[in-house]
């Protein structure tokens, strides 16, 4: 399932086939190829556990025409090959991409996908980390049949005026045909309002068409209160439907006012986890009742956001925030990177094509409140600041109608803190710092005051303590504890929210995930061990303390 909706009615499109045939070109793989599910993560299997390499993904199926193959995440190489030909390929676990073929004879066709998820110099993203690169086509892949024209983006952006809202609508409409021909485009939202405009479509080319909708009677998206609104593109051509796409949004509006963050006009104060797209059971392929599973124990403990660190999530994950009202900063794939690994030749490059692909599909999603980028990277000097510059940029470049954001590591000497629109940094008091939690709060305030970020809102973006799931210490005193982490995870967060300079936190974490095997050393188990719930979601002691203090406001 690609999303939570059907995204056409007109477009013929679905989801392949789950069985592939699967085999490995590197040592420690597979003995002999097999059959596998498809979305997963190669690691699930048994016997490929901690499978660095290549592996081969082989379909065969009947069709034909102008076909397009979109791929929701593939990690982290992906080479696509249609019938022995390559049709495109792609670098980045996160984000989804396609290839078009047109004119495809009727018939029989091979689909391979070869995945690399090697690291090497040509991968700048993709590094040894505090998290896990899983290999594997591991988001769905669906398989579509396009007419000569079709609905290629759909954006929509609310507008509230002193008239009530408006909807500016940004379609792009693309010509596979040799010759130009003539559409009319009809824009539905459901219940509130229709559009319609005529186009003249040039011979293999977009045309991108705007309008501003009045939907006077639309109520607010608000959080935890969710109000969705449909709103469907429809192509016709000699008055004949030929194509469409639809989509969801809300009616919302997000803004900074001084130190505050404002939703719909009121203040945030932002009651969150970080979480990585990380299960015991299925690696990064989540399957999406373990998505809502994850969601429930957040309600239950009280939150109003998550942060989807470092990297992109599943679009059904965010479907399920949409109808949840759970507010998401979603960030752009970068976690902790040094001066020297930001000089890789290929990272701005590929920084700035993750968070194009990241604004671009999921522009729509009414839950996402704020963009970030660049976790924990080199800000304290002049090149890593550069790059913020440079990704920031294309971030507003992008979308104007929300605030940006990076989580900014705590330590001195932060070029940034003017740039953005938040400003956002990670602490760790009483655990990789033997320092009170007010203290250092105190001392990052100052220093954002007084190198750029006076009157910008800050967030807590992460904070916590480790404990490995049954590790007790009836003295409450040794780390990697359960009484331990709830002892410093009650200082921290009661001192957090009672600080009226910050807008809210976000724990670091909601569940342990497992890191490169390279970091065991520093990890317990080869795992980051700071979750309140364990990878397989068993509540830890300090799940209590969290709710408690979460629902006290």
């Amino acid at each position: 399932m690609e999303r939570l909706f059907a995204t056409h009615q007109i477009r013929h499109s679905q989801e392949a086939a789950p069985f592939w045939n699967f085999r490995t070109l590197d040592e420690g793989g597979l003995d002999k190829p097999i059959r596998t599910l498809v979305p997963g993560a190669w690691e699930t299997l048994p016997m490929l556990r901690s499978y660095r390499g290549r592996g081969v993904y082989e379909q065969t199926f009947t069709g034909g025409g102008n076909l397009r193959f979109q791929f929701g995440g593939v990690s982290f190489r992906a080479k696509v090959s249609l019938d022995g030909q390559e049709i495109v390929s792609h670098y980045g676990a996160y984000t989804a991409f396609d290839a078009i073929v047109p004119g495809v004879p009727e018939g029989q066709h091979t689909l391979t996908v070869e995945v690399d998820n090697r690291f090497g110099g040509d991968s700048a993203l993709h590094v040894v980390n505090d998290y896990y690169s899983y290999g594997g086509i591991t988001r769905p892949v669906v398989l579509e049949q396009l007419p000569d024209a079709y609905i290629a983006r759909l954006y929509v952006t609310p507008i509230f005026t002193d008239e009530g809202w408006k909807a500016a609508v940004e379609t792009t409409v693309r010509n596979l045909a040799d010759e130009s021909a003539s559409y009319d485009l009809h824009i539905i939202i459901d219940g509130l309002a229709e559009g319609e405009v005529s186009l003249q479509l040039d011979a293999k080319a977009e045309t991108v068409t705007s309008a501003l909708i009045d939907c006077p009677d639309a109520e607010f998206w608000q959080p935890l209160n969710a109000r969705l609104y449909t709103i469907t593109a429809r192509l016709e051509k000699d008055g004949q439907p030929v194509d469409d796409l639809i989509d969801r949004f809300g009616f919302r509006q997000v803004q900074v006012q001084g130190k505050d963050i404002l939703f719909n006009g009121e203040k945030l104060l932002l009651k969150g986890f970080n979480r990585h797209e990380d299960y015991g059971s299925f690696g990064c392929a989540i399957p999406l009742s373990a998505m809502q599973q994850d969601l429930d124990l957040m309600l239950d403990l009280g939150c109003n956001c998550v942060r989807t660190c470092h990297y992109p999530n599943d679009p059904r994950f965010l479907d399920l925030c949409d109808e949840l009202g759970i507010l998401v900063w979603e960030e752009s794939h970068a976690r902790g990177l040094t001066e020297e690994q930001m000089r890789n030749p290929h990272f701005m490059e590929q920084t700035l094509l993750c968070t194009r692909e990241m604004v671009q599909q999921h522009y729509n999603h009414p839950a996402i409140f704020i963009w970030g980028c660049l976790n924990e990277c080199a800000d304290n000097c002049e090149y890593g600041a550069d790059c913020y510059r440079q990704t920031y940029q294309q971030l507003r470049a992008l979308d104007l109608s929300r605030p940006i954001t990076a989580a900014l590591l705590e330590r001195p000497g932060g070029l940034v803190f003017g740039e953005s629109d938040v400003v956002s940094v990670n602490l760790y008091p009483l655990w990789y710092h033997d320092c009170p939690v007010q203290r250092q709060i105190d001392m990052k305030l100052e220093e954002i005051r007084t190198h750029g970020g006076d009157n910008k809102p800050v967030i807590i973006s992460e904070i916590g303590a480790g404990a490995i799931y049954g590790n007790h210490d009836p003295f409450g005193q040794a780390k990697w504890s359960e009484e331990r982490q709830c002892t410093i995870l009650r200082q921290q967060i009661e001192t957090v929210l009672a600080e009226p300079e910050l807008s809210g936190v976000f724990l670091w974490q909601f569940a342990d995930c497992r890191i490169c095997d390279e970091w065991f050393g520093s990890r317990p188990r080869a795992y980051n061990n700071k979750g309140v719930v364990d990878e397989f979601r068993r509540p830890k002691m300090s799940y209590a303390v969290v709710k408690e203090l979460f629902h006290r406001e």
